[in-house]
């Protein structure tokens, strides 16, 4: 029998992840704050970027393997993060998620009221008027 038995595996993923983490931390395998969690999400984000520059080799196939696998570790370790503060982590990104979407339908309405699309603006142009939709909110 292990801790993780009964774990649906049909779950999504990030509700998943939390249940994993919840179940290992019953049996003791878990930190007890959270600076050695923001110190994994460190670790994991740089071999995220190391996996990153190493997928514009050759030998890409390997590589863009890799980088999935370093990009679920850093999402792994973000949600136990979510999970040490006490939020459930699936509200906290169907919240951000709104958050996102609400910001952006308002700025493709300031764009579009300069006659304009956002695929006709740069970067820079497009996240000055994103530092306006957020200080608008405030």
């Amino acid at each position: 029998a292990s801790a993780l038995d009964g774990v649906a595996l049909a779950l999504p993923a990030l509700m998943r992840a939390e249940k994993l983490q919840k179940r290992v931390a019953r049996v003791g395998f878990d930190w007890h704050d959270t600076a050695p969690v923001i110190e994994k999400i460190s670790e994991e984000l740089a071999e995220v970027e190391e996996a990153g520059s190493d997928s514009g080799n050759s030998n890409g196939g390997n590589n863009n393997e890799n980088l999935s696998l370093e990009c679920g570790d850093l999402l792994f370790a973000c949600v136990n993060l979510v999970r040490h503060m006490g939020i459930d982590a699936e509200n906290a990104l169907r919240q951000a998620n709104a958050k996102f979407e609400k910001r952006f339908r308002r700025l493709e309405v300031l764009v579009s009221g300069d006659n304009q699309k956002p695929e006709q603006l740069s970067l820079a142009d497009l996240e000055l008027i994103w530092q306006r939709v957020k200080t608008e909110e405030s």
